[in-house]
């Protein structure tokens, strides 16, 4: 009977984090979509994902610049600036005992440049790792400006409501 119960435990647990979608709010620095307010009309918007998708890591961060845009009661959008970073790491393929020093790598960006700076982390590690993997992340970064009326015709400009509804479907893959 214990078995069977912990058996449907086991299944509950997996279930719930199985199900948890791609493209949701980031909590404390977690996977997901992040915005920081620039000023009234300029937004910078986040979305960090696991994996090395580019193209899916873009679209999210589009696709929350639009429902961004919508949200503040505006038209369209320019992106003025993008990033994509994708952040690698081989796990060990050897038994291990003790202690680890890596390094954090952090990139702050202002509205012209970016400053990448590296700190160190100590972590305790210890067991027997069998066949090694990789673990890898992608960060999308768009610095947006919102408007109304009449939407630029540059490259770099999009309407909030199309984008939402070209890249909206995607999301329920």
């Amino acid at each position: 009977m214990k078995t069977k119960i912990m058996l449907v435990i086991a299944v509950i647990i997996m279930a719930g984090c199985a199900s948890q979608p791609d493209y949701r709010q980031a909590k404390q620095g977690g996977f997901g979509y992040t915005e920081s307010k620039l000023s009234d009309i300029q937004y910078r918007v986040h979305f960090k994902a696991k994996g090395t998708d580019k193209a899916k890591a873009m679209d999210y961060a589009m696709l929350r610049a639009a429902e961004l845009t919508l949200l503040e009661g505006y038209d369209w959008f320019v992106v003025t600036d993008r990033e994509t970073l994708v952040d690698k790491e081989t796990v060990q393929t050897t038994p291990t005992a003790g202690f680890s020093q890596r390094y954090a790598r952090v990139t702050d960006c202002g509205v012209l440049t970016c400053r990448t700076s590296y700190h160190p982390t100590t972590q305790f590690e210890t067991g027997v790792f069998v066949g090694g993997s990789q673990k890898s992340e992608i960060e999308s970064i768009l610095n947006i400006e919102l408007g109304k009326g009449t939407r630029p015709s540059s490259a770099t400009s999009f309407d909030a409501r199309e984008v939402r509804e070209n890249l909206q479907p995607n999301i329920e893959e």
